[in-house]
């Protein structure tokens, strides 16, 4: 988290806005920020995606690698999530100082995809035991301005969705063990990965005696505990994460739980939507708005 020092007339003045509904932005409690998201946007990648929230910005990048499977999923390929904090987003980054949070990031993302009900990875094998795709999703954190959990999940399922892999023919020789492959070069013969059960992240911050989402800098200083979960279109919740130093009462648990799944398949339904309607326009800036 990136540290904001706040006086105590701003935190309560915070702390009171969360608990009339009607925060400092004039936003409700279960609003998000608008959003601008822009895909397709990195020609040497299999898919990427950069995203605006607020102060916040986002860009991913999708590669797409043949390699072998892990032994234990013979027949499955696989993600991995790698995030870098960069040092032009704060100064607090410089060094090793976003490690921790870059960390955070990846194991939450890793916890969110872990599920094959989320992501078919049977899907991304070609040969069981030999050959499979690996999705390597590098992740950038440009900007920071609150919301980083929320903002570079929606930016993921925005890169993956817009991941093209190409398709590949597997050939045996006769009479023999070896094996040949041909990759197509034809961008239009390519696969896409289903994304319609990958989740987003949804955090949901207790500030005062009230919760909110979409937190902003501010209103993070004066969050003591949060839930972050990934939910999914179809309101399944893939991984749940509590943060923070505060303790939470198990009917407020209930409530934030209640927010973020109410919240979560609203965010996939409007995310994927937008998505499908502005690839039928063709390549141009995408705008994605997330507004009550």
């Amino acid at each position: 988290m990136v540290d904001v020092r706040l006086s105590e007339a701003e935190k309560v003045f915070i702390i009171h806005g969360v608990q009339e509904n009607f925060r400092e932005d004039g936003r409700s409690n279960d609003e998000y920020r608008q959003m601008d998201l822009e895909t397709g946007l990195m020609p040497n990648t299999s898919g990427s995606a950069r995203l605006r929230l607020a102060n916040t910005e986002i860009l991913v990048g999708v590669k797409a690698e043949l390699e072998e499977p892990k032994p234990d999923q013979p027949d499955a390929g696989r993600l991995e999530f790698f995030v870098d904090c960069s040092a032009n987003a704060t100064p607090e980054f410089q060094g090793r100082g976003g490690e921790e949070l870059a960390t955070a990031i990846t194991n939450l993302l890793y916890r969110a995809y872990s599920s094959s009900t989320v992501l078919d990875v049977s899907s991304l094998c070609l040969l069981p035991g030999k050959y499979c795709w690996v999705l390597y999703v590098d992740v950038v954190l440009l900007e920071c301005g609150g919301n980083l959990f929320d903002a570079a999940s929606i930016a993921v399922k925005a890169a993956i969705f817009n991941t093209k892999i190409p398709s590949v023919v597997v050939r045996k020789e006769e009479g023999g063990e070896e094996i040949e492959l041909d990759v197509t070069d034809d961008p239009y013969d390519a696969k896409r990965v289903n994304v319609s059960a990958a989740p987003t992240i949804v955090t949901v911050s207790k500030i005062g005696h009230n919760h909110a989402v979409d937190a902003s800098q501010k209103e993070e200083a004066c969050c003591l505990a949060r839930l972050m979960l990934a939910v999914t279109e179809s309101g399944s919740v893939a991984a749940v994460v509590k943060e923070g130093q505060g303790s939470l009462d198990p009917d407020s648990i209930t409530e934030m739980m209640q927010v973020g799944h109410k919240v979560g398949k609203q965010v996939n339904q409007k995310l994927i939507e937008r998505l499908k309607e502005e690839e039928q326009k063709g390549p141009k800036r995408k705008t994605v708005g997330f507004l009550r």
